[in-house]
Protein backbone atom coordinates (compact mmCIF):
# COMPACT_ATOMS: atom_id res chain seq x y z
CA UNK A 1 0.00 0.00 0.00
CA UNK A 2 1.71 3.29 -1.13
CA UNK A 3 1.93 6.10 1.35
CA UNK A 4 -1.23 8.34 0.24
CA UNK A 5 -3.51 5.67 -0.03
CA UNK A 6 -2.15 4.89 3.69
CA UNK A 7 -3.02 8.90 4.41
CA UNK A 8 -6.62 8.21 2.97
CA UNK A 9 -7.35 5.39 5.22
CA UNK A 10 -6.23 6.97 7.88
CA UNK A 11 -8.43 9.99 7.31
CA UNK A 12 -11.28 8.15 7.46
CA UNK A 13 -10.81 5.97 10.32
CA UNK A 14 -10.62 9.51 12.05
CA UNK A 15 -14.01 10.41 10.78
CA UNK A 16 -15.17 7.34 11.83
CA UNK A 17 -13.68 7.79 15.46
CA UNK A 18 -14.72 11.44 15.54
CA UNK A 19 -18.97 10.04 14.36
CA UNK A 20 -19.00 7.26 17.14
CA UNK A 21 -17.21 9.98 19.58
CA UNK A 22 -20.30 12.04 18.62
CA UNK A 23 -22.86 9.28 19.04
CA UNK A 24 -21.92 7.64 22.23
CA UNK A 25 -19.23 9.69 23.26
CA UNK A 26 -16.93 7.41 26.09
CA UNK A 27 -19.48 5.99 28.19
CA UNK A 28 -17.86 5.25 32.13
CA UNK A 29 -18.02 1.60 31.24
CA UNK A 30 -16.82 1.13 28.05
CA UNK A 31 -18.52 -2.36 27.70
CA UNK A 32 -21.66 -1.56 28.66
CA UNK A 33 -24.40 -1.72 26.00
CA UNK A 34 -26.56 0.31 28.60
CA UNK A 35 -24.48 3.05 29.00
CA UNK A 36 -24.09 3.51 25.05
CA UNK A 37 -27.86 3.75 24.43
CA UNK A 38 -28.10 6.28 26.99
CA UNK A 39 -25.40 8.42 25.53
CA UNK A 40 -26.88 7.53 21.74
CA UNK A 41 -30.36 8.65 22.96
CA UNK A 42 -29.40 11.83 24.68
CA UNK A 43 -27.50 13.04 21.87
CA UNK A 44 -30.07 12.75 18.90
CA UNK A 45 -32.50 14.87 20.38
CA UNK A 46 -35.90 13.84 19.05
CA UNK A 47 -39.26 16.26 17.54
CA UNK A 48 -42.49 16.56 18.92
CA UNK A 49 -43.80 14.21 16.46
CA UNK A 50 -41.45 11.32 17.94
CA UNK A 51 -41.16 13.12 21.39
CA UNK A 52 -44.61 13.68 22.42
CA UNK A 53 -45.33 17.49 23.70
CA UNK A 54 -47.50 20.59 23.18
CA UNK A 55 -48.73 21.91 19.36
CA UNK A 56 -50.60 25.21 19.42
CA UNK A 57 -51.59 27.83 17.28
CA UNK A 58 -51.53 31.14 18.16
CA UNK A 59 -53.35 34.77 17.22
CA UNK A 60 -52.04 37.39 17.61
CA UNK A 61 -55.17 40.34 18.05
CA UNK A 62 -53.32 42.70 16.39
CA UNK A 63 -56.53 45.78 16.53
CA UNK A 64 -55.15 46.17 20.08
CA UNK A 65 -52.41 47.40 19.51
CA UNK A 66 -53.81 49.45 16.94
CA UNK A 67 -56.23 50.80 19.36
CA UNK A 68 -53.66 51.41 22.13
CA UNK A 69 -51.93 53.82 19.28
CA UNK A 70 -54.79 55.51 19.22
CA UNK A 71 -55.28 56.01 22.77
CA UNK A 72 -51.84 57.14 23.23
CA UNK A 73 -52.47 59.83 20.66
CA UNK A 74 -55.05 61.07 22.14
CA UNK A 75 -53.62 61.32 25.31
CA UNK A 76 -50.71 63.27 23.59
CA UNK A 77 -52.93 66.11 21.53
CA UNK A 78 -54.89 66.81 24.20
CA UNK A 79 -51.51 67.83 26.59
CA UNK A 80 -50.74 69.08 22.91
CA UNK A 81 -53.85 71.72 22.39
CA UNK A 82 -53.35 72.17 26.38
CA UNK A 83 -50.09 73.77 26.08
CA UNK A 84 -50.49 75.54 22.76
CA UNK A 85 -53.70 76.92 24.31
CA UNK A 86 -55.99 75.45 21.58
CA UNK A 87 -60.00 75.56 22.62
CA UNK A 88 -62.56 72.77 21.52
CA UNK A 89 -65.41 71.26 22.75
CA UNK A 90 -64.66 67.97 23.03
CA UNK A 91 -61.80 65.19 21.84
CA UNK A 92 -62.84 61.72 21.36
CA UNK A 93 -61.67 58.89 19.45
CA UNK A 94 -64.58 57.64 17.25
CA UNK A 95 -62.49 54.03 16.40
CA UNK A 96 -59.29 52.41 16.20
CA UNK A 97 -57.93 54.49 13.68
CA UNK A 98 -60.09 57.78 13.91
CA UNK A 99 -60.33 60.68 16.33
CA UNK A 100 -62.84 64.05 16.36
CA UNK A 101 -61.98 67.40 17.30
CA UNK A 102 -65.39 69.06 18.03
CA UNK A 103 -65.94 72.37 18.11
CA UNK A 104 -62.10 73.99 17.43
CA UNK A 105 -62.42 77.98 17.73
CA UNK A 106 -61.78 79.12 13.84
CA UNK A 107 -58.93 81.35 14.50
CA UNK A 108 -57.02 78.55 15.85
CA UNK A 109 -57.61 76.23 13.11
CA UNK A 110 -54.68 76.68 11.58
CA UNK A 111 -52.73 76.44 14.14
CA UNK A 112 -54.59 73.29 15.29
CA UNK A 113 -53.49 71.55 11.50
CA UNK A 114 -50.09 72.44 11.60
CA UNK A 115 -49.49 71.17 14.78
CA UNK A 116 -51.50 67.75 13.39
CA UNK A 117 -49.25 67.94 10.77
CA UNK A 118 -45.80 68.64 12.69
CA UNK A 119 -46.58 66.38 15.57
CA UNK A 120 -48.28 63.21 14.38
CA UNK A 121 -47.39 62.64 10.87
CA UNK A 122 -48.92 59.07 10.79
CA UNK A 123 -52.31 61.09 11.14
CA UNK A 124 -54.18 62.72 8.06
CA UNK A 125 -56.25 65.89 9.27
CA UNK A 126 -59.78 66.59 7.59
CA UNK A 127 -62.92 68.91 7.95
CA UNK A 128 -65.11 66.33 9.89
CA UNK A 129 -68.13 65.82 7.76
CA UNK A 130 -71.47 67.71 9.04
CA UNK A 131 -69.38 69.99 10.84
CA UNK A 132 -68.55 73.50 10.54
CA UNK A 133 -65.23 73.63 12.97
CA UNK A 134 -64.80 69.79 13.49
CA UNK A 135 -61.94 68.05 12.04
CA UNK A 136 -61.28 63.95 11.81
CA UNK A 137 -57.91 62.61 12.27
CA UNK A 138 -57.50 59.54 10.75
CA UNK A 139 -54.44 57.22 10.51
CA UNK A 140 -52.30 56.35 7.80
CA UNK A 141 -52.72 52.92 6.00
CA UNK A 142 -48.88 52.52 5.78
CA UNK A 143 -48.77 53.30 9.88
CA UNK A 144 -51.60 50.72 10.17
CA UNK A 145 -49.62 48.01 8.22
CA UNK A 146 -46.61 48.79 10.19
CA UNK A 147 -48.16 48.61 13.44
CA UNK A 148 -49.46 45.10 12.59
CA UNK A 149 -46.48 44.11 11.16
CA UNK A 150 -44.00 45.35 14.35
CA UNK A 151 -47.00 43.65 16.57
CA UNK A 152 -46.41 40.09 15.36
CA UNK A 153 -42.83 40.39 14.96
CA UNK A 154 -42.28 41.88 18.57
CA UNK A 155 -44.85 38.95 19.34
CA UNK A 156 -43.26 36.28 17.55
CA UNK A 157 -39.76 37.15 19.84
CA UNK A 158 -41.87 37.82 23.14
CA UNK A 159 -43.00 33.85 22.82
CA UNK A 160 -39.64 32.75 21.58
CA UNK A 161 -37.70 34.24 24.41
CA UNK A 162 -40.07 33.13 27.20
CA UNK A 163 -39.78 29.59 25.62
CA UNK A 164 -36.01 29.59 25.34
CA UNK A 165 -35.97 31.31 28.96
CA UNK A 166 -38.01 28.18 30.17
CA UNK A 167 -35.21 25.58 28.71
CA UNK A 168 -37.39 23.75 26.87
CA UNK A 169 -35.31 21.63 23.80
CA UNK A 170 -35.39 22.84 20.02
CA UNK A 171 -38.98 24.76 20.54
CA UNK A 172 -40.60 26.14 17.17
CA UNK A 173 -41.79 29.45 17.47
CA UNK A 174 -42.80 30.53 13.79
CA UNK A 175 -45.30 32.27 11.91
CA UNK A 176 -48.24 30.52 10.30
CA UNK A 177 -51.38 30.64 8.01
CA UNK A 178 -51.53 33.32 5.41
CA UNK A 179 -52.27 36.77 6.94
CA UNK A 180 -54.35 35.54 9.38
CA UNK A 181 -51.92 37.12 12.57
CA UNK A 182 -51.68 33.57 13.12
CA UNK A 183 -47.74 31.79 15.13
CA UNK A 184 -47.14 28.13 15.21
CA UNK A 185 -45.72 26.92 19.15
CA UNK A 186 -44.14 23.60 19.29
CA UNK A 187 -42.94 22.11 22.37
CA UNK A 188 -41.05 19.10 22.69
CA UNK A 189 -41.64 16.77 25.42
CA UNK A 190 -38.68 17.95 27.81
CA UNK A 191 -39.73 20.52 30.62
CA UNK A 192 -42.97 21.06 31.67
CA UNK A 193 -45.49 21.86 28.43
CA UNK A 194 -48.73 22.71 30.90
CA UNK A 195 -46.11 25.66 32.60
CA UNK A 196 -44.91 26.87 29.46
CA UNK A 197 -48.82 27.52 27.71
CA UNK A 198 -49.38 29.50 30.81
CA UNK A 199 -46.47 31.33 30.55
CA UNK A 200 -47.58 32.05 27.12
CA UNK A 201 -50.65 32.54 28.33
CA UNK A 202 -49.51 35.10 31.06
CA UNK A 203 -49.42 38.05 28.14
CA UNK A 204 -47.38 40.15 30.05
CA UNK A 205 -49.34 43.59 29.41
CA UNK A 206 -48.42 45.40 32.74
CA UNK A 207 -50.03 48.69 32.98
CA UNK A 208 -50.00 51.50 35.84
CA UNK A 209 -52.68 53.35 36.10
CA UNK A 210 -53.93 56.18 38.43
CA UNK A 211 -56.74 54.98 40.80
CA UNK A 212 -59.53 57.36 40.54
CA UNK A 213 -61.69 56.28 43.40
CA UNK A 214 -59.81 55.40 46.89
CA UNK A 215 -62.53 53.49 47.64
CA UNK A 216 -62.68 49.81 45.55
CA UNK A 217 -66.20 48.51 44.86
CA UNK A 218 -67.97 45.02 45.52
CA UNK A 219 -69.27 44.87 41.50
CA UNK A 220 -69.36 46.35 38.50
CA UNK A 221 -72.82 47.98 39.31
CA UNK A 222 -72.00 49.26 42.16
CA UNK A 223 -69.10 51.19 40.68
CA UNK A 224 -71.53 52.62 38.06
CA UNK A 225 -74.08 53.53 40.47
CA UNK A 226 -71.47 55.49 42.51
CA UNK A 227 -70.91 57.93 39.67
CA UNK A 228 -74.69 58.37 38.82
CA UNK A 229 -74.53 55.25 35.73
CA UNK A 230 -71.78 57.22 33.72
CA UNK A 231 -68.16 57.09 34.69
CA UNK A 232 -66.09 59.96 34.46
CA UNK A 233 -64.78 61.18 31.42
CA UNK A 234 -60.98 59.33 30.37
CA UNK A 235 -61.85 56.59 32.86
CA UNK A 236 -62.45 52.43 33.22
CA UNK A 237 -63.63 50.14 35.09
CA UNK A 238 -60.83 47.27 36.07
CA UNK A 239 -61.34 44.41 38.36
CA UNK A 240 -59.36 43.63 41.53
CA UNK A 241 -57.70 40.26 42.38
CA UNK A 242 -58.64 39.06 45.76
CA UNK A 243 -55.35 40.35 47.06
CA UNK A 244 -55.78 43.40 45.78
CA UNK A 245 -59.11 44.32 47.28
CA UNK A 246 -59.55 46.12 50.82
CA UNK A 247 -58.33 44.27 54.04
CA UNK A 248 -61.93 43.99 55.60
CA UNK A 249 -63.23 42.17 52.65
CA UNK A 250 -59.29 39.96 51.75
CA UNK A 251 -61.51 37.27 49.91
CA UNK A 252 -64.28 39.22 47.70
CA UNK A 253 -63.07 40.64 44.02
CA UNK A 254 -63.37 44.53 43.81
CA UNK A 255 -63.61 46.90 40.83
CA UNK A 256 -61.94 50.03 40.44
CA UNK A 257 -62.49 53.05 38.64
CA UNK A 258 -58.82 53.90 36.83
CA UNK A 259 -57.62 56.41 34.49
CA UNK A 260 -58.14 54.81 31.07
CA UNK A 261 -54.48 56.11 29.64
CA UNK A 262 -51.51 54.08 31.17
CA UNK A 263 -48.88 56.14 32.47
CA UNK A 264 -46.34 53.19 31.93
CA UNK A 265 -47.03 50.32 29.70
CA UNK A 266 -44.70 46.50 30.09
CA UNK A 267 -43.45 47.94 26.69
CA UNK A 268 -41.39 50.38 29.47
CA UNK A 269 -39.92 47.65 30.92
CA UNK A 270 -36.26 47.11 31.40
CA UNK A 271 -35.82 44.02 34.07
CA UNK A 272 -37.77 42.00 36.58
CA UNK A 273 -37.22 39.97 39.63
CA UNK A 274 -38.80 38.08 41.94
CA UNK A 275 -38.10 38.85 45.65
CA UNK A 276 -39.12 37.88 48.68
CA UNK A 277 -41.83 40.52 50.03
CA UNK A 278 -41.16 42.19 53.37
CA UNK A 279 -44.70 43.25 54.10
CA UNK A 280 -46.56 39.74 53.67
CA UNK A 281 -44.13 36.81 55.46
CA UNK A 282 -43.93 34.02 53.00
CA UNK A 283 -44.50 35.34 49.77
CA UNK A 284 -43.04 37.14 47.38
CA UNK A 285 -43.37 40.15 45.55
CA UNK A 286 -41.71 41.21 41.55
CA UNK A 287 -39.22 44.37 41.47
CA UNK A 288 -39.48 45.91 38.29
CA UNK A 289 -36.89 48.96 36.73
CA UNK A 290 -37.89 51.41 33.79
CA UNK A 291 -36.42 52.69 31.12
CA UNK A 292 -34.69 56.07 31.23
CA UNK A 293 -37.56 57.10 29.02
CA UNK A 294 -40.20 55.70 31.05
CA UNK A 295 -38.65 57.44 34.41
CA UNK A 296 -38.58 60.67 32.98
CA UNK A 297 -42.58 60.12 32.59
CA UNK A 298 -42.78 58.38 36.07
CA UNK A 299 -40.77 60.93 37.88
CA UNK A 300 -43.33 63.50 37.31
CA UNK A 301 -46.09 62.00 37.44
CA UNK A 302 -45.78 59.86 40.68
CA UNK A 303 -44.44 63.50 42.59
CA UNK A 304 -47.62 65.13 41.73
CA UNK A 305 -50.09 62.25 42.59
CA UNK A 306 -48.75 62.07 46.01
CA UNK A 307 -51.08 60.44 48.75
CA UNK A 308 -53.29 58.53 45.96
CA UNK A 309 -53.03 55.28 44.58
CA UNK A 310 -51.16 53.16 41.29
CA UNK A 311 -53.12 50.22 39.97
CA UNK A 312 -50.51 47.68 38.92
CA UNK A 313 -52.93 46.13 36.16
CA UNK A 314 -51.55 42.59 34.54
CA UNK A 315 -53.75 40.94 32.15
CA UNK A 316 -56.29 43.50 32.34
CA UNK A 317 -56.86 42.78 35.83
CA UNK A 318 -55.78 45.22 39.21
CA UNK A 319 -53.05 42.94 41.16
CA UNK A 320 -52.48 45.73 43.91
CA UNK A 321 -52.90 49.24 44.25
CA UNK A 322 -50.52 50.89 46.33
CA UNK A 323 -50.55 54.05 47.89
CA UNK A 324 -47.62 56.90 45.96
CA UNK A 325 -45.44 57.78 48.80
CA UNK A 326 -43.02 59.94 47.27
CA UNK A 327 -41.46 60.68 44.03
CA UNK A 328 -40.99 56.95 42.09
CA UNK A 329 -38.49 57.66 38.83
CA UNK A 330 -37.23 54.14 37.55
CA UNK A 331 -38.40 51.39 39.90
CA UNK A 332 -41.07 50.16 41.77
CA UNK A 333 -42.76 46.32 43.11
CA UNK A 334 -45.42 43.85 42.31
CA UNK A 335 -47.53 42.75 45.44
CA UNK A 336 -50.01 40.18 44.98
CA UNK A 337 -48.90 37.93 47.87
CA UNK A 338 -47.48 35.34 44.88
CA UNK A 339 -46.08 32.03 45.80
CA UNK A 340 -42.51 31.38 44.65
CA UNK A 341 -42.99 29.69 41.41
CA UNK A 342 -45.75 32.15 40.55
CA UNK A 343 -43.36 35.21 41.47
CA UNK A 344 -40.39 34.00 38.91
CA UNK A 345 -42.80 33.25 36.62
CA UNK A 346 -44.54 36.44 36.18
CA UNK A 347 -41.04 38.11 36.51
CA UNK A 348 -39.63 35.77 33.72
CA UNK A 349 -43.27 36.81 31.44
CA UNK A 350 -41.84 40.41 32.44
CA UNK A 351 -38.39 40.18 31.71
CA UNK A 352 -38.92 38.33 28.53
CA UNK A 353 -40.72 41.52 27.12
CA UNK A 354 -44.51 42.51 27.02
CA UNK A 355 -46.44 41.14 24.30
CA UNK A 356 -48.09 43.97 22.28
CA UNK A 357 -51.16 42.87 22.18
CA UNK A 358 -53.59 39.95 23.57
CA UNK A 359 -53.47 35.97 21.81
CA UNK A 360 -56.20 33.62 21.26
CA UNK A 361 -56.02 29.92 20.65
CA UNK A 362 -57.02 28.73 17.74
CA UNK A 363 -55.41 25.06 17.75
CA UNK A 364 -53.94 22.86 20.69
CA UNK A 365 -53.01 19.22 20.24
CA UNK A 366 -51.10 17.21 22.14
CA UNK A 367 -48.67 14.15 21.27
CA UNK A 368 -48.14 11.67 23.78
CA UNK A 369 -44.85 9.64 24.39
CA UNK A 370 -46.73 6.19 23.13
CA UNK A 371 -47.42 7.49 19.57
CA UNK A 372 -43.61 8.93 19.51
CA UNK A 373 -42.63 5.78 20.36
CA UNK A 374 -44.61 4.31 18.03
CA UNK A 375 -43.68 6.42 15.35
CA UNK A 376 -39.83 5.82 16.19
CA UNK A 377 -40.78 2.22 15.95
CA UNK A 378 -42.18 2.19 12.51
CA UNK A 379 -39.73 4.87 11.12
CA UNK A 380 -36.38 2.79 12.29
CA UNK A 381 -38.28 -0.50 10.98
CA UNK A 382 -38.49 1.03 7.76
CA UNK A 383 -35.32 1.95 7.42
CA UNK A 384 -33.75 -1.16 8.46
CA UNK A 385 -35.69 -3.41 6.39
CA UNK A 386 -35.09 -0.39 3.40
CA UNK A 387 -31.44 -1.01 4.10
CA UNK A 388 -30.83 -4.75 4.19
CA UNK A 389 -32.91 -4.92 0.97
CA UNK A 390 -30.36 -2.24 -0.58
CA UNK A 391 -27.43 -4.09 1.04
CA UNK A 392 -28.68 -7.74 -0.46
CA UNK A 393 -29.55 -5.92 -3.91
CA UNK A 394 -26.20 -4.55 -4.14
CA UNK A 395 -23.83 -7.94 -2.80
CA UNK A 396 -26.14 -10.51 -5.14
CA UNK A 397 -25.94 -8.00 -9.25
CA UNK A 398 -22.62 -6.46 -8.04
CA UNK A 399 -20.68 -9.45 -6.23
CA UNK A 400 -18.37 -7.73 -4.10
CA UNK A 401 -18.27 -4.22 -5.56
CA UNK A 402 -21.29 -4.66 -3.50
CA UNK A 403 -19.90 -4.68 -0.44
CA UNK A 404 -18.13 -1.83 -1.29
CA UNK A 405 -21.13 -0.09 -1.98
CA UNK A 406 -22.63 -1.34 1.48
CA UNK A 407 -19.55 -0.07 3.25
CA UNK A 408 -20.20 3.54 2.16
CA UNK A 409 -23.74 3.10 2.81
CA UNK A 410 -23.14 2.54 6.55
CA UNK A 411 -20.35 5.08 6.68
CA UNK A 412 -23.22 7.20 5.00
CA UNK A 413 -25.56 6.53 7.74
CA UNK A 414 -23.32 7.35 10.72
CA UNK A 415 -22.28 10.78 9.44
CA UNK A 416 -25.42 11.55 9.32
CA UNK A 417 -26.82 10.30 12.84
CA UNK A 418 -23.39 12.14 14.04
CA UNK A 419 -24.25 15.69 12.17
CA UNK A 420 -27.44 15.62 13.68
CA UNK A 421 -25.61 15.29 17.03
CA UNK A 422 -23.05 17.41 16.60
CA UNK A 423 -25.67 19.87 15.60
CA UNK A 424 -27.64 19.90 18.02
CA UNK A 425 -30.61 19.05 15.05
CA UNK A 426 -34.23 17.61 15.31
CA UNK A 427 -34.92 14.21 14.02
CA UNK A 428 -38.42 14.14 13.49
CA UNK A 429 -40.68 11.42 11.35
CA UNK A 430 -40.34 13.15 8.07
CA UNK A 431 -36.59 13.52 9.12
CA UNK A 432 -36.41 9.74 9.33
CA UNK A 433 -38.08 9.71 5.59
CA UNK A 434 -35.14 11.79 4.90
CA UNK A 435 -32.76 9.04 5.63
CA UNK A 436 -34.48 6.36 4.12
CA UNK A 437 -34.24 8.68 0.75
CA UNK A 438 -30.64 9.43 1.70
CA UNK A 439 -29.76 5.80 1.55
CA UNK A 440 -31.77 5.60 -1.98
CA UNK A 441 -29.62 8.54 -3.16
CA UNK A 442 -26.49 6.79 -1.40
CA UNK A 443 -27.15 3.54 -4.25
CA UNK A 444 -27.73 5.65 -6.88
CA UNK A 445 -24.54 7.33 -6.89
CA UNK A 446 -22.74 4.08 -6.32
CA UNK A 447 -25.02 2.80 -9.29
CA UNK A 448 -23.71 5.20 -11.72
CA UNK A 449 -20.13 4.51 -10.53
CA UNK A 450 -20.38 0.98 -11.11
CA UNK A 451 -22.18 1.22 -14.26
CA UNK A 452 -19.34 3.09 -15.93
CA UNK A 453 -16.53 0.84 -14.55
CA UNK A 454 -18.84 -2.07 -16.24
CA UNK A 455 -18.68 -0.27 -19.34
CA UNK A 456 -15.13 0.35 -19.51
CA UNK A 457 -14.62 -3.19 -18.29
CA UNK A 458 -16.94 -4.23 -21.57
CA UNK A 459 -14.20 -1.93 -23.45
CA UNK A 460 -11.14 -3.90 -22.80
CA UNK A 461 -9.74 -1.68 -20.12
CA UNK A 462 -7.69 -3.14 -17.75
CA UNK A 463 -9.37 -3.05 -13.85
CA UNK A 464 -7.05 -0.32 -12.38
CA UNK A 465 -7.84 2.25 -15.80
CA UNK A 466 -11.80 0.84 -15.70
CA UNK A 467 -11.83 2.12 -11.93
CA UNK A 468 -10.62 5.15 -12.37
CA UNK A 469 -12.39 6.30 -15.86
CA UNK A 470 -15.58 4.87 -14.27
CA UNK A 471 -15.36 7.35 -11.25
CA UNK A 472 -13.93 10.16 -13.40
CA UNK A 473 -16.74 10.10 -15.65
CA UNK A 474 -19.76 9.78 -13.12
CA UNK A 475 -18.42 12.35 -10.93
CA UNK A 476 -19.92 15.10 -12.85
CA UNK A 477 -23.92 13.26 -13.32
CA UNK A 478 -23.39 12.37 -9.18
CA UNK A 479 -22.56 16.40 -8.45
CA UNK A 480 -25.55 17.70 -10.90
CA UNK A 481 -28.02 15.14 -8.88
CA UNK A 482 -26.84 16.18 -5.79
CA UNK A 483 -26.53 19.74 -6.39
CA UNK A 484 -29.95 20.26 -7.61
CA UNK A 485 -31.77 18.02 -4.62
CA UNK A 486 -29.66 20.14 -2.13
CA UNK A 487 -30.85 23.38 -3.55
CA UNK A 488 -34.23 22.33 -3.48
CA UNK A 489 -33.80 20.97 0.15
CA UNK A 490 -32.49 24.74 0.84
CA UNK A 491 -35.61 26.15 -0.03
CA UNK A 492 -37.96 23.52 1.83
CA UNK A 493 -35.62 24.21 5.11
CA UNK A 494 -35.72 28.10 4.51
CA UNK A 495 -39.70 28.63 4.03
CA UNK A 496 -40.82 25.26 5.56
CA UNK A 497 -41.54 24.61 9.15
CA UNK A 498 -41.78 22.04 12.04
CA UNK A 499 -41.82 18.82 9.97
CA UNK A 500 -40.75 19.96 6.78
CA UNK A 501 -37.75 21.78 7.98
CA UNK A 502 -37.13 18.93 9.65
CA UNK A 503 -36.94 16.24 6.08
CA UNK A 504 -34.97 19.43 4.59
CA UNK A 505 -32.04 18.83 7.15
CA UNK A 506 -31.34 15.29 7.00
CA UNK A 507 -31.68 15.60 3.68
CA UNK A 508 -28.40 18.09 3.16
CA UNK A 509 -26.89 16.56 5.97
CA UNK A 510 -27.32 12.79 4.33
CA UNK A 511 -26.73 13.85 0.20
CA UNK A 512 -23.67 15.58 1.66
CA UNK A 513 -22.10 12.73 3.54
CA UNK A 514 -22.80 10.66 0.08
CA UNK A 515 -20.44 12.51 -1.51
CA UNK A 516 -17.81 11.77 0.81
CA UNK A 517 -18.94 7.93 1.09
CA UNK A 518 -19.54 7.38 -2.36
CA UNK A 519 -16.74 9.34 -4.08
CA UNK A 520 -14.23 8.83 -1.29
CA UNK A 521 -14.25 6.68 0.67
CA UNK A 522 -15.45 4.14 -2.00
CA UNK A 523 -12.56 5.05 -4.09
CA UNK A 524 -10.17 4.55 -1.58
CA UNK A 525 -11.31 1.03 -0.93
CA UNK A 526 -11.25 -0.12 -4.65
CA UNK A 527 -7.70 1.27 -4.66
CA UNK A 528 -6.77 -0.80 -1.56
CA UNK A 529 -8.13 -3.87 -3.22
CA UNK A 530 -6.63 -2.88 -7.00
CA UNK A 531 -3.40 -2.49 -4.70
CA UNK A 532 -3.94 -6.25 -3.45
CA UNK A 533 -5.24 -7.74 -6.16
CA UNK A 534 -2.62 -9.90 -8.64
CA UNK A 535 -2.26 -8.24 -11.97
CA UNK A 536 -3.85 -10.72 -14.23
CA UNK A 537 -7.09 -11.05 -11.92
CA UNK A 538 -10.62 -9.66 -12.94
CA UNK A 539 -12.29 -6.83 -10.52
CA UNK A 540 -15.41 -8.60 -9.05
CA UNK A 541 -18.10 -6.34 -9.98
Amino acid sequence: MNSNLKWKAVFIVAIIVICIFGLVGIPNTPTSLSAMKSNFSDRIKLGLDLQGGTHLILQVQVQEAVSQEADQVLDHLKTQFQDKAIRYDELRKLSDTQILVHNIAPEQAGAARNLVSDQFPDWDITPAPGEASGYLLTMKPSRISNIRQQTMDQAEETIRRRIDALGLTEPLVAPYGQGDNEIIVELPGEGDPNRAKSVIQAGGQLELHLVLDSTPYSSEAAAMAAHGGVLPPNSQLVQGKSSAASSSQPSAESWYVVDRVPVVTGRDLRSATAVRSTKNIGFYDVDFTLSTEAGRRFGPFTEQNIGKELGIVLEHRLQTAPVINGRIDDTGVIEGQFGEQEANDLALVLRSGALPASIKYLEERTVGPSLGADSIRHGVRASIVSLLVVMVFMLVYYRLSGANAVLALILNLVILLAALAYFGAVLTLPGIAGVILTIGMGVDSNVLIFERIREELRASKAPVSAVDLGFKRAFLTIIDTHVTTVVSALFLGLFGTGPVRGFAITLVIGLLANLFTSVYVSRVIFDWHLARMPREAELSI
